[in-house]
């Protein structure tokens, strides 16, 4: 194990640990300040809703499509330099997104400056879990998880109401400028304190750009379809043509990883049942999450009535329940292991979801609240055991590989989920509404059927979360004999680790 200096102490831990967390907190910030201030920035350029949509597309479709290539590219050059060189590029497109479209004029530029951003947040978002396996004792690797973990929950609770109140009191293009501050003290410190990481080679020779081409190709455009689909119908040519080439360019990335000598993404990793249970279950949480998180201020505004600052502020109940049990995770992944807490988690995770499936146009506020606690205590205490089970499952070599993925792995299942969910929720609606006459209903019957639709979309993720459960029992704990011992071959052989 790579240490920190040549006599690390708490203290250069805890200094790593705040580096590593400083980039989860701009990237996880920057995923929900931004959205909040999308109405204004479509005023400002006189640009209508779905296009103002791609200040936030832009930045999503440029990180699914690089950060499996910056993951496998530290593999080369070592994580110091992607990491850092993230922070430069994050930081620039940052303040470029504030401060070009002003002085320009340009909603492009703006869009332009996104999609610069997108590679600074992919190269930082694909390294953070793969530092913590390469240069954090095993021992203290669960709380540092928790800690990163928390802090990014912690982004995600603020960055709402942080986006709101510079939106409406000093100008939307400080939703970028605040991340410029956050990203220098990152670099500083990033300087300071993260060890140089002995890479096979300083240079990228041999480097699987077929693969790089075709996966960029192929999420970018799946992604694209995807969000897309809603708003110009599942049947336009542009959403039928970015499907076609996304499934060519992804059924070319497997097919090529499969022949090639230095794959970007080495899926025979998946023969594993662990790794491929463990990293299954990240996918699935995510994506059911997502579909939660976004049908739920429909019902608080639609059915209950609520303001838009009002239902903000009860789903922050999510994020801080998540910030408790991050911590709690961390604390105890090194006593029970990660397996039994990744099935203690999936429990309460599924069990906040039917709560969910009882959501009704009379149900309490408290309710509502209670049941955002369960499934944010869930979600805390699950992140971290099943991200350590994956880092610490695989030879140091696929470090930054399988850091990449489980990064991919959190934000483009979200994607794909509010897409799914919403149709769900919507042909719900459409296959109730068949056996009604809705025109001449009165207003309360208009909100049991939207309340029918949000619980058919609900216990959807009921099911995804019962196929979780099954998985964590299935699923064991494996460590790796790099992590084991300091002086293990790296062989890159996965059948031998070892079960705990």
């Amino acid at each position: 194990m790579v240490k920190v200096g040549n006599n690390p102490s708490s203290d250069s831990f805890l200094l790593l640990i705040i580096s590593i967390s400083l980039a989860t907190f701009m990237s996880s910030l920057d995923g929900t300040i931004v959205n909040i201030a999308l109405p204004t920035i479509s005023e400002y350029f006189d640009v209508s809703t779905s296009a103002v949509s791609w200040v936030a597309t832009a930045y999503l479709l440029v990180m699914a499509g690089c950060v499996l290539i910056f993951g496998k590219i530290s593999d080369f050059i070592g994580f110091k330099r992607i990491f850092l060189s993230g922070f430069v590029v994050f930081t620039v497109g940052s303040f470029a997104c504030g401060f070009l479209p002003e002085m320009l004029g340009s909603f492009t530029m703006l869009v332009g400056s996104r999609a610069f951003q997108g590679i600074g947040g992919a190269m930082i978002t694909a390294i953070a879990p793969a530092m913590v396996t390469a240069f954090i004792p095993m021992e203290q690797k669960g709380k540092a998880m928790g800690i990163i973990m928390t802090v990014a929950a912690l982004a995600t609770a603020i960055g709402p109401t942080v986006g709101g109140l510079l939106t409406q009191y000093i100008s939307w293009h400080w939703i970028f400028y605040i991340n410029v501050p956050v990203g220098i003290v990152a670099l500083i410190l990033g300087l300071r304190v993260i060890p140089g990481h002995t890479a096979p080679s300083a240079h990228l020779t041999g480097f699987d750009r077929t693969g790089a081409a075709s996966i960029f190709i192929g999420l970018a455009t799946l992604l694209f379809a995807v969000s897309e689909g809603e708003v110009l119908g599942w049947t336009s040519p542009a959403v039928l043509v970015s499907g076609a080439v996304a499934a060519l360019s992804l059924a070319l990335f497997v097919w090529h990883e499969l022949h090639t000598a230095d794959p970007l993404l080495e899926l025979r990793l998946f023969q594993n049942r662990n790794f491929l249970f463990t990293n299954l279950i990240i996918v699935l949480v995510f994506f059911s999450f997502a579909g939660i998180n976004y049908l739920l201020p429909f019902y608080l505004q639609y059915v209950k009535d609520y303001d838009t600052s009002s239902a903000g502020i009860i789903l922050t109940a999510l994020s801080f329940a998540m910030m408790i049990s991050g911590l709690i995770s961390g604390m105890l992944y090194n006593r029970t292991g990660g397996r039994i807490l990744c099935i203690v988690a999936s429990v309460i995770i599924t069990a906040g979801y039917f709560m969910m499936t009882h959501l009704q146009a009379d149900t309490t506020t408290a309710f509502v609240v209670a049941a955002l606690l369960v499934i944010g205590f869930g979600l805390g205490l699950i992140v971290t055991p099943v991200s350590n089970m994956i880092m610490n499952s695989v030879a140091k070599k696929y470090q930054g590989m399988v850091s990449s993925l489980t990064s991919l792995e959190r934000f483009a299942p979200m994607t794909i989920g509010i897409a799914i969910f919403n149709l769900i929720f919507i042909q719900g609606i459409l296959m109730i509404a068949q056996n009604r006459n809705i025109t001449t209903q009165p207003p309360a019957d208009v909100q049991h059927l939207l309340c029918a639709g949000f619980d058919i979309a609900f216990f959807g993720a009921v099911i995804i979360g019962i196929l979780v459960i099954v998985l964590a029992l299935l699923a064991h704990q494996e460590v790796h004999p790099d992590y084991l011992n300091e002086k293990g071959d790296d062989d890159g052989t996965f059948e031998s680790g070892m079960m705990l």
